[in-house]
Formats: structure tokens, C-alpha cells, sequence
């Protein structure tokens, strides 16, 4: 299943996550996913494992025109010359002549230079060095200012979304001007919502896990969705949801979830330079 994205690239709507998976088991992880069938993978410089990735690319056998790789500018490299030479060093790193998107990690709106960043991606992509470009964690305000001085606006915006933090304002502000909204720790980082009595219920009419309802529920209102696990049968069942669909009230039921339970960090104060 894909989308397409505004510049009519076709992304793999589920894909798999690295966030905080070492380099080694990011090699294993990614080797199984890429084994069970998932065609998009999720890494960032800031998660040091894009060599283990590279490698589980290289051993997979698959055509590198069926894989989808995305990595992400971290926030201490925002100049623009910092931002080409990160992009190099990534690209090296993954053993890759071309990425498929290249996402801003965070604005870190106090450093003020997302914009400038933005710029080298774009003539990243003006190069054809990659097939796409994004951002990650913007709000509102500052996709606002990113489209309303480059005129560009991005393919993606990858934020924390999931059924208790469902970042509804945000989902209409993209549909609104055709970015696709891409949900990292969709699954709520483990934190209780796999326990939440609501998607029991649904789980056990249709026969699934609350991971398989959680990540179909994410599918059916329109994220592209990316589920880390490094355990072989948790990346199997993640990726296991394309036989069975919610019911809309089912759907409605999950959105009732919704409490603005963000885990991570708010993006419009988020200022670490690692």
C-alpha cells in the first residue's frame, strides 16, 4: 500500500522504525523487516545506527528501486553548507547514491535557521540527490513560515501521532496543503496504550493484537506510519494488517482516545544540539 507524494514520488504507507536501536541490531531489525516485506525504512543521523542500516541494504538482494530510505538532518548541522556536507556523510553511511527523503529532524525554533536548512534541501533535490524532501516534528507556525519564504512546501511532516496524542489541527493543516503526515512512536512508545481497554474490545472482535488495530487504525485515517520493534514476530505482526479493515465506528472509538497525551518533547521548545 502507497501513497503519493506532492511531487507524485509513491512512498510506502507502513514502514519500519530505528529510533534507539543500536547500530548491530539495527542491522538484524532492518534484515528481518526488509525478509517479512517492508519496502520503507526510518533512520536519522542522531540514532547512529544509518551504517547498520547501510549494511542491511547492501545483504538484502532487493533492487534498490523497490526500497524506500529516509533519514533526517539533526539540529546542529542547520547552516546550509552543514547541511549538504551531513547530507554527504549520511548518504555515505548508508551506502546509498540516492535518498529517497531527507527530512529537518526538528525546527528548533530558538536557533532560527530551519529555513536556511530547508534551502540546502531543496537544492538537494534540484540536484536529484534526493527523491524527496520533508521535515519532522514542525508545528503549524513554522510550516507556515517555511512555505511562505521558499514557496516550497514539504512532502512530509513526521510527528509524534497516536491514538492519545492524535494531532488533529495539525493532520488538517496538511491535508489542506497536500503534505503527508507521517506518524513516528505510533504505537505510544509502550507507555499503556497497547493496554487500553478500548482497543482490547476492538482487538478481540477482529480477531488482532492492539498493535495490528493501532497501526491499521493509523492506515485508514491517512498516516504513513512507521512501528519499531526489534523483535522478529513483533515485526512481523506490525507489518501483518493489510487482510482485515476497522469499522468506522471502531475507527470513532479510537479517535475517542485522543487526550493530547504528547510523550515527547514539544517541538516549539525542543532546543538540544546533541
Amino acid at each position: 500500500m502507497n501513497v503519493t507524494l506532492n511531487n507524485g514520488v509513491s512512498m510506502p504507507q507502513l514502514g519500519f522504525g530505528v529510533w534507539q536501536v543500536e547500530d548491530d541490531i539495527a542491522e538484524q531489525a532492518v534484515t528481518t523487516a526488509i525478509e517479512v516485506g517492508y519496502r520503507s525504512i526510518d533512520t536519522a543521523k542522531l540514532y547512529f545506527n544509518e551504517d547498520g542500516v547501510g549494511r542491511a541494504i547492501a545483504k538484502s538482494g532487493v533492487p534498490r528501486e523497490e526500497l524506500f530510505i529516509t533519514t533526517k538532518l539533526w539540529n546542529n548541522e542547520h547552516a546550509y553548507d552543514d547541511a549538504l556536507r551531513a547530507f554527504d556523510t549520511s548518504l555515505g553511511k548508508l551506502g546509498l547514491d540516492v535518498l529517497d527523503l531527507y527530512l529537518i529532524h526538528w525546527p528548533v525554533p530558538s536557533q532560527d535557521r530551519y529555513v536556511e536548512a530547508w534551502k540546502a534541501l531543496e537544492k538537494l533535490y534540484a540536484d536529484g540527490r534526493v527523491r524527496a524532501i520533508g521535515v519532522s516534528n514542525f508545528t503549524v507556525e513554522a510550516l507556515q513560515r517555511l512555505i511562505g519564504e521558499t514557496g516550497i512546501v514539504p512532502a512530509v511532516n513526521q510527528i509524534e501521532l497516536h491514538p492519545r496524542f492524535a494531532q488533529r489541527e495539525l493532520r488538517v493543516f496538511h491535508a489542506e496543503h497536500g503534505i503527508h503526515t507521517e506518524a513516528w512512536s505510533p504505537l505510544g512508545q509502550g507507555k499503556g496504550l497497547l493496554n487500553d481497554p478500548v482497543l482490547a474490545e476492538i482487538a478481540a472482535a477482529v480477531g488482532r493484537t492492539p498493535a495490528q488495530v493501532t497501526v491499521r487504525w493509523h492506515l485508514q485515517i491517512g498516516n504513513i506510519v512507521i512501528p519499531k520493534s526489534v523483535t522478529p514476530s513483533r515485526i512481523a505482526e506490525n507489518f501483518d494488517v493489510f487482510d482485515f479493515e476497522l469499522s468506522a465506528d471502531q475507527i470513532a472509538a479510537i479517535d475517542g482516545l485522543d487526550s493530547g497525551g504528547r510523550i515527547g518533547p514539544d517541538p516549539a521548545t525542543f532546543s538540544w544540539m546533541g
